[in-house]
């Protein structure tokens, strides 16, 4: 990215030039702008576009000594200026004071960046690296040369003493007074981690080395706002850099908020809930999909009275309990997750066999570990027919559930996924006694929490208890998650609700991860405590160096979400937990120089394609070096700014979403940055999950 450095401005002028769209990241020269502490703070805490804060020990001392004679003194002058808020320490040069203060109170704010130089005091280093760990800003270790450029063996130093002080972007700046002195400037890069290093040369000898630090990989570059206002000879101005990086390339944003769709991991538990309930239940937020529209078929299939007023579900349900049920069929559409849910349920309430049917994609797909899993609680699931491909005790869409559910305690795995658990939990508080299910190697953790939320709201009470080791119990991170409890008593009663779905986290990442590469987006209808795996995208994209930003809302948690581009850092990630995301964080780790590691691919094999090996494909026919190791995926990104440099942007051309809703998505960001248009084969699969999601991408 280009980041334009900003000097001699007030706090108003500072603010206009970001607000105006003329620089996508700024480096605010504090040393260089009359700031006090309240002005620091307004600036870092309100501006979405990246910042890094610079404060130069050298140049403020220069201040301090036109603007006072005596050093005891000085902390009075600056005062009065409203730039120094206390006497500086005894024995502490107070340039280094007024320089420390700043920073920290910059990275307090909310600094993206901060840039320390590699000789400031020991002391100072230690604290500002302290704070950047503890707020979360990203420390520079920088380094000038204003007189030359130094031996290689001397630039090697610096980079690994930028390293060794904590920086997570070393950046290393000389003056070039030949064209061998840039070369071996930028033959640092070969020596540094993708991303991690910003260097070039100052001088005119050295001015083409700023845009070839881009070239290399740099996250990074800097630039002036206009010729006059140039911090350090041989530098672009940032209209001049832009032309060179971008030239015609269009970014993407919209003067609209985008409103997300109702979240189908909820809408789908609500309205089978809502059809076992007594009473008429109503849920707002509602939005039709392929998958929700087969859950209402459902409901009715069952006896639920369903009517459907825009955004509105009034379901009236049959008042569920044991074998009140006298149905043969169940068809399911093409939900994975209904058909998983409806067979516990339909063992439950079913007075005897039940036949469940289903259509295109799900007719293929085993259902993992259900024979298994059903057959712990005295079911038998008989599948009429079992692919060529199916393994030994697979079972395939359509088949018999022969009941009756028989309530006690199974060890059930949770390899195959958090659904059909979803089910049990759903179905056994109806069966007639207490039930406890517990669940080794469990995955899509969250899932299951979503379903005990949603009974809870009919009136299902069900206890859990999590278990793992000690690095579980000291961070409660699901990933280290090894066991699971639930404990339900049965003859319970599902009881009418009325609430308001959840927005969709999983349509929504594409439009987050879009914005972090390509611009900005900014999307509504989201809750920031939702109980949704794929909630860990914004965690991701924090990760991976994404500016992100949640405006005012009706609540503290529901407002707008901003995600604007930053410089990109390859991350890892485990997405065991919510494999729905696999497909977009493959495209942004694309995008995030260096190797990016993300596991659960194992989760991937049975989605409505063999996701896996769709997202490999994808990858590779656009020309991104990855790889599957087991459960991970390793894939080496670029970033955008050195993709067009290089003449390295995605490959256009044909390609296949394997009638995979998530691909379409995934393949769609894909396209923003490619070198040609990307024609996908099959779109309308997307009405699975989220059928606006073509015209909603339109307007970016």
């Amino acid at each position: 990215m280009i980041c334009t450095s900003i000097q001699g401005k007030t706090l108003e002028e500072i603010l206009e030039i970001l607000e105006s769209g003329e620089v996508e990241m700024a480096e605010i020269r504090l040393d260089l702008c009359d700031l006090d502490e309240e002005e620091i703070e307004e600036l870092f805490t309100q501006s979405d576009v990246p910042l890094i804060a610079t404060c130069r020990i050298a140049s403020l001392a220069q201040r301090i000594a036109a603007e006072g004679d005596l050093l005891d003194d000085a902390g009075k002058v600056l005062s009065e200026q409203g730039l120094y808020a206390s006497q500086p320490r005894k024995g502490r040069n107070p340039a280094e004071e007024l320089a420390e203060n700043q920073l920290l109170k910059a990275i307090e704010a909310g600094a993206k960046y901060v840039d320390l130089e590699v000789e400031a005091p020991p002391m100072m280093g230690r604290k500002i690296r302290q704070a950047c760990q503890e707020y979360g800003t990203m420390l520079i270790r920088s380094f000038h040369d204003f007189d030359g450029t130094p031996p290689d063996a001397t630039l090697l130093s610096l980079l690994e003493k930028g390293r060794r002080f904590g920086g997570e972007v070393v950046k290393i700046v000389t003056t070039a007074t030949c064209q061998a002195d840039a070369d071996r400037v930028m033959a640092l890069y070969r020596e540094a981690v993708p991303g991690m290093l910003v260097a070039f040369c100052m001088g005119p000898e050295g001015r083409e080395s700023r845009l070839e630090a881009l070239k290399q990989g740099a996250p990074f570059t800097y630039a002036c706002l206009t010729a006059e206002e140039s911090t350090a000879p041989g530098q672009w101005t940032a209209a001049e850099m832009d032309e060179a990086v971008y030239g015609n390339f269009r970014f993407i944003g919209t003067d609209e908020t985008l409103e997300m769709p109702a979240s189908k991991s909820f809408a789908q538990r609500a309205i089978i809930a809502a059809a076992l309930a007594q009473g008429t239940s109503h849920l707002t937020g509602y939005s039709p999909c392929g998958d929700n529209e087969s859950a209402l078929a459902a409901a009715r299939k069952l006896g639920a009275r369903v009517t459907v007023n825009g955004s509105e579900l009034e379901i009236t349900g049959i008042g569920a309990f044991e074998n009140c049920l006298s149905i043969s069929e169940m068809p399911v559409g093409e939900s994975g997750f209904l058909t998983r849910m409806i067979i516990p349920v339909l063992s439950a309430i079913a007075d005897g066999p039940v036949r469940v049917t289903g259509e295109k994609t799900l007719l293929g797909r085993p259902l993992a570990g259900a024979h298994d899993i059903m057959a712990s609680f005295g079911v038998r699931l008989v599948p009429e027919n079992i692919p060529e491909e199916g393994r030994k005790g697979d079972c395939f869409i359509p088949l018999t559930v022969k009941g009756p559910l028989v309530p006690g305690r199974a060890d059930v795995s949770g390899k195959g996924g958090s659904q059909l658990i979803s089910g049990l939990l759903a179905a056994l508080p109806l069966a007639g006694n207490r039930s406890t299910v517990y669940v080794h190697d469990p995955r899509s953790i969250p899932y299951m929490f979503i379903t005990v939320d949603v009974l809870r709201k009919f009136g299902i009470e069900i206890g859990s208890e999590m278990e793992g080791g000690d690095d579980f119990l000291q961070t409660q991170d699901w990933t280290l998650c090894t066991g699971l409890t639930f404990k339900m008593r049965g003859q319970q009663h599902y009881r009418a609700a009325d609430f308001r779905i959840e927005g969709d986290w999983s349509g929504a990442a594409n439009f987050l991860v879009a914005g972090a590469i390509f611009g900005d987006v900014e999307v509504q209808g989201l809750d920031t405590q939702s109980l949704q795996a794929d909630i860990s995208i914004m965690d991701i994209l924090m990760d991976a160096g994404a500016s992100m930003s949640q405006l005012e809302g009706e609540t503290p948690t529901t407002g707008p979400i901003h995600v604007a581009r930053a410089p990109l850092c390859a991350f890892e990630t485990d997405l065991n937990n919510c494999p729905d995301l696999f497909p977009i964080v493959a495209v942004l780790a694309a995008f995030c120089p260096g190797e990016s590691r993300i596991r659960g691919v194992e989760r991937l094999r049975h989605k409505e394609t063999d996701r896996a090996a769709a997202i490999v494909d994808m990858l590779t026919q656009m020309g991104v070096p990855v790889q599957v190791d087991e459960d991970e995926m390793t894939i080496e990104g670029m970033a955008l700014p050195q993709r067009l440099l290089t003449g390295n942007l995605l490959k256009g051309g044909r390609y296949t979403s394997h009638a995979d809703h998530r691909m379409v998505m995934a393949l769609k960001v894909a396209a923003l940055g490619a070198d040609g248009p990307v024609d996908i084969d099959d779109t309308a699969c997307v009405a699975k999950s989220f059928p606006g999601f073509n015209d909603l991408f339109d307007k970016l």
